[in-house]
């Protein structure tokens, strides 16, 4: 038997990794025009806060995080996100918005735009690219917990997050 030589070798390994991929695309799962998903969100971040007394106080933020589906595989499963967002508290009550940035593997991007009040969070979506545009979502957003700072001016928080969507 003849031995490839070194020069061979990595061409047939290109070979299999070409036909891996190719058989992968035909198995691809098509997604589904309207469905239900279920996700955990966790991020971290930054703010900077104006702590003008104890009942008024304000704060801008940054953050990123990733998001993994309930069940592998789904929509929006290994999506990667960033945020900018305000917040403050005056007289005791808290409201804030942020809007996210996510994006696929395949570098589909969803726009989203949060806001929370009274202890209650919606999330609107408000454009997409590749297989988000025009898709539509009715979501219910379950806060898990405060978490302790890792160190002065960051945070870090997770939640859950589902409900039905719809593409166009």
């Amino acid at each position: 038997m003849k031995t490839k030589s070194r020069f061979e070798q990595p061409v047939a390994g290109a070979a299999f990794a070409l036909l891996l991929a190719a058989v992968g695309g035909v198995n691809a799962q098509t997604i589904p025009k309207e469905g239900r998903f279920e996700y955990t969100a966790c991020w971290s971040g930054t703010n900077s806060v104006i702590q003008f007394s104890k009942t008024h106080s304000a704060s801008s933020s940054e953050f990123m995080g990733a998001i993994r589906s309930h069940t592998p595989g789904d929509l929006f499963d290994n999506l990667t996100f960033r945020c900018v967002g305000s917040s403050a508290t005056f007289d005791g009550k808290t409201f804030g918005s942020s809007s996210c940035e996510a994006v696929d593997k395949d570098g589909d991007k969803r726009l989203t735009h949060f806001t929370t009040a009274d202890g209650k969070t919606v999330r609107q979506d408000v454009a997409g690219t590749g297989k988000f545009e025009g898709m539509t979502t009715d979501t219910v957003v379950k806060p898990l917990g405060a978490y302790t700072p890792i160190k002065p001016g960051t945070f870090q928080g997770c939640n859950q997050q589902s409900g039905t969507y719809k593409l166009k």
